[in-house]
Parts: structure tokens; C-alpha cells; sequence
């Protein structure tokens, strides 16, 4: 039996934070580890490319080489990577977005060796064949199908074109149909050149030794070498001009669902490297918001401020404040559904919501020291249970590491969140929403909405009486 000392001293050590540590190979491929031992590994590599770095004419390419990953390689076919993945367990997944293509695996730790090497195998020599190929094509397709039926994922991608027109952070994620039959395998395997690099790589792992993982990436990566492409990619910079996108009414794909109108607004912030990243973050969970029915019982929420509209306003089904926050731009906004009847109000109250947090003290609508705290809190315990899963510490050190050149430790960014004051989060909404914000940044608010178009008013009207934006 253990003694009250031996399990003090367990509890203490299972507390402790693991270093983080950072090794570069002569490459340049970068290798960003977190040893925190346990059952099983976590493994990811993040490349430094996305759908920003497209054009017109490859748009959609980022996500093909989503849809085509884990396939053959120039050393296994597709069926041999598919059967050496399942005995691995199979927890795998590609994911591309604006600013990265992410692989990410997890894996019990005898295994770490095995599949790194299928990630390895997938990010340097995948074969991209014609068959691949044009398999991912109609995959893309179907995906771009149902991206139309499903507004909470197709408006994001809109807002971001509204926002940012169609360049950079403003190209679809998915591209369209039309792009999609524009490109050809050859585009793919020239994209896949120019951006899948050493340089342009990060390696993380999470559960895993660092000089075992810098030994693996010596193994298996360290004869990889750039290509005269590859030295000349640069970053196309994020131009915000903001402005208003509609989209017709929407039939729900059943007959007994509401008919239901969709709006988001936003405004640039200045994104992930901004001294204002954790007073946004912190708003963000100020306003919080849901829906008007929730599958998980009652209660969830109810304090926050989003979450109050859905109770003084029953045609409202859905509320929530958001932050896409990019390297060098992002979008703060809200989004909210309601009854196609009452889609004249959307503004109104999405707008209303947006002025009470810019007001001052002394205002009855102005931010509680209560619901501050209570924001700030929810923000830590987040954070917190966040790096409790392995899979997110993984993702979280690996973006860090692309984005930054370091990871930030979380005693640090919780000391970040504690040190805000109410006046920091009240600048920042002034700064953001009110348009009050210094150099580049416009002010101009983005609009993205899906209804009936004469049915919901004027919202640019709306915005200048509520002050928002220039």
C-alpha cells in the first residue's frame, strides 16, 4: 500500500509541466516537442501554406492535397498506407485551412517510430496519381454540395471573401466548383513543390522524448532538401476591405425545420501576434452565446451576454460572438439566426450587443466586475482543460512554433488573462468595433447574410446608429 507521502509525491509530479523544446535540423525542418509521458503519442506536421497562398486559377488546390493525403507514396501503394495505418490504430487526419495544411496521428508510444514514418512518407514523396486524383475531385464536389446546405460552415467562408475579397485570407477554403475542374494533377504536384519544404515544415510531438524525435526526424526527414521554388515563396499580405455579401434564401433540406434567416457581421482585429489577442479572447467569452435549444440539458451559458438575447428574444434560434484570428489579420463578429419573419430585427440586436460592451462605466449596459471575472475564469478553465487532451497540446505547440518562432507556455498566457482589466476590454471592443483602431486598419465592418435580402433592411444604416465601424 502506498503511504500518504508516496501519493502526495505522485500527485505533485503528475502536475508538474514538462519543458518544451525546440530543435532545427541543417534543413531548416523545425522539431517543437512537449515530453509529457503517458499511454500514447501524439505526432503532427504543420505546413506553411493554405488556401492563402492560392490564386483563381488553383483555388481548392490546398484542400485536394487534404483529400489526398495518407495515400500511395513512392514507396507504398494507397491499399498498403491504408493497412499499415489500421494496424496502427488509424487515428489520423489531414486538415487544410487558410494559413496551414495540418497532419495530425495519434499512436500508442511502441508504435511512434511506424507512424512517423507514414507521416513523413506522406508530407515528402506522396505520388499524387491521375486515379488519386480524380477521386479527390469528386470527393470536393460532394463537399462543396453540401457546404451549401449547411450555413455554419458557409458563411465563415463568405465573410472571409466579403472581408478580404477574393486574395489571401479571402479565398475559399474549398474553392468552387469551377476551380475545381480547372486544375489537374499537374498543378497539384507543382503546388506540393513549391510549398511542402523544410523550411516551410514544423514537426511537433506530444508524449514523445525530444532527442528520439529529433533522431526520427534526422532518419526520416533529414535528407530532405529545398528546391529552387521553394526559396522564392512568400506570404501574399492580408488586405482588409470589408463590405456586404447576401446570399438567396435557403430552403431547409426538411420540411418539419423553420425557415430561418442568417446573418454575420465582423470587424478586422489585428490577429494572432496582436498585444490584443487575450482581451479579444476574453470578450469573446463575455458575449459567448448558443442556441435556443440545447441537446445537453438547460443551464449551459445562461449568464453570458449572446445567450441572454435568445431569451428576450424568442425569434432568435441562435447567437454566438466569434474570432477568427490569422497571423497577421482576423474577424470579430457575430453570428445569428432567426425567424424569416422577423429578419428586419437581426441587425438591430447583433448591433446592439456590439455598443453596450464599447460603453463606459457608468453606463447601465456597461461590463459587471461579476460577468468580467466570471469571463476571465471560463477563459483560463478552457485553456487549461484544452491542453489536458494531448491532441490539442499538439496542435496548439505546432501552430505556435509556424506562427511565432516559440511557444508561449500556458502559466504564461493565463497570467496574460489574469492581469486584464475590465478598461482593457472595453479599449479593445472601442478600438475594433467602433473603428477608433490606428494604421491600416479600416474600421469598415463585414457583412455576410442569407435570406431574402429586401426582408432584413438596411444594415449599414443600422451599423452608423449604433456607432460601429467608420
Amino acid at each position: 500500500m502506498l503511504s500518504k507521502n508516496s501519493l502526495i509525491l505522485q500527485r505533485r509530479l503528475s502536475s508538474r509541466v514538462s519543458p518544451i523544446e525546440i530543435s532545427t535540423l541543417s534543413n531548416g525542418l523545425r522539431i517543437v516537442t512537449d515530453s509529457n509521458p503517458g499511454h500514447f503519442s501524439a505526432l503532427g506536421a504543420y505546413v506553411n501554406t493554405g488556401s492563402r497562398h492560392e490564386t483563381n486559377k488553383c483555388s481548392g488546390i490546398s484542400h485536394m492535397l487534404d483529400v489526398m493525403a495518407w495515400k500511395s507514396t513512392n514507396r507504398r501503394s494507397g491499399v498498403q498506407m491504408m493497412e499499415d495505418l489500421a494496424k496502427l490504430g488509424g487515428n489520423y487526419m489531414c486538415g487544410a485551412q487558410r494559413e496551414l495544411i495540418i497532419y495530425q496521428s495519434s499512436v500508442f508510444n511502441k508504435d511512434t517510430e511506424k507512424m512517423f514514418e507514414c507521416i513523413a512518407e506522406t508530407i515528402k514523396e506522396p505520388k499524387l496519381s491521375e486515379a488519386e486524383f480524380e477521386e479527390a475531385k469528386l470527393t470536393g464536389a460532394y463537399e462543396l454540395e453540401e457546404l451549401s446546405h449547411k450555413h455554419d460552415m458557409l458563411l465563415p467562408e463568405v465573410l472571409h471573401e466579403a472581408a478580404y475579397s477574393k486574395q489571401s485570407l479571402g479565398m475559399p477554403i474549398h474553392g468552387t466548383i469551377e476551380s475545381l475542374n480547372r486544375l489537374s494533377v499537374g498543378d497539384v504536384r507543382q503546388f506540393h513543390e513549391t510549398y511542402y519544404s523544410p523550411k516551410n515544415v514544423v514537426l511537433a510531438m506530444v508524449g514523445v522524448d525530444h532527442l528520439q524525435a529529433v533522431k526520427m526526424a534526422e532518419n526520416y526527414l533529414g535528407g530532405w532538401q529545398e528546391v529552387a521554388r521553394a526559396n522564392d515563396v512568400t506570404k501574399p499580405l492580408a488586405q482588409y476591405q470589408g463590405g456586404e455579401i447576401s446570399l438567396p434564401y435557403q430552403e431547409p433540406r426538411f420540411s418539419n425545420l423553420p425557415k430561418l434567416v442568417h446573418m454575420q457581421i465582423a470587424f478586422e482585429t489585428e490577429g494572432l501576434l496582436s498585444h490584443d489577442l487575450y482581451a479579444l479572447a476574453t470578450l469573446q467569452k463575455l458575449l459567448g452565446g448558443g442556441l435556443s435549444f440545447s441537446a445537453g440539458g438547460p443551464g449551459k451559458g445562461m449568464f453570458l451576454r449572446l445567450f441572454k438575447v435568445l431569451n428576450q428574444y424568442p425569434f432568435v434560434e441562435n447567437c454566438m460572438a466569434f474570432n477568427h484570428a490569422h497571423s497577421d489579420s482576423g474577424l470579430f463578429g457575430i453570428t445569428i439566426s432567426c425567424y424569416a419573419e422577423h429578419a428586419e430585427y437581426m441587425a438591430q440586436v447583433a448591433c446592439h450587443e456590439f455598443a453596450k460592451v464599447m460603453e463606459s462605466n457608468s453606463s447601465r449596459d456597461s461590463i459587471s466586475h461579476h460577468e468580467f471575472k466570471r469571463a476571465k475564469n471560463q477563459l483560463i478553465s478552457s485553456l487549461l482543460m484544452n491542453v489536458e487532451s494531448k491532441l490539442a497540446a499538439l496542435e496548439d505547440i505546432g501552430r505556435q512554433v509556424q506562427c511565432q518562432g516559440k511557444v508561449t507556455s500556458v502559466d504564461e498566457m493565463v497570467q496574460k488573462i489574469q492581469a486584464l482589466d475590465i478598461a482593457d476590454v472595453q479599449a479593445v471592443a472601442q478600438k475594433v468595433f467602433g473603428g477608433n483602431g490606428n494604421g491600416s486598419r479600416s474600421g469598415r465592418p463585414s457583412v455576410v447574410m442569407q435570406g431574402e435580402r429586401s426582408s432584413i433592411g438596411d444594415v449599414e444604416f443600422v451599423l452608423k446608429h449604433f456607432g460601429l465601424g467608420r
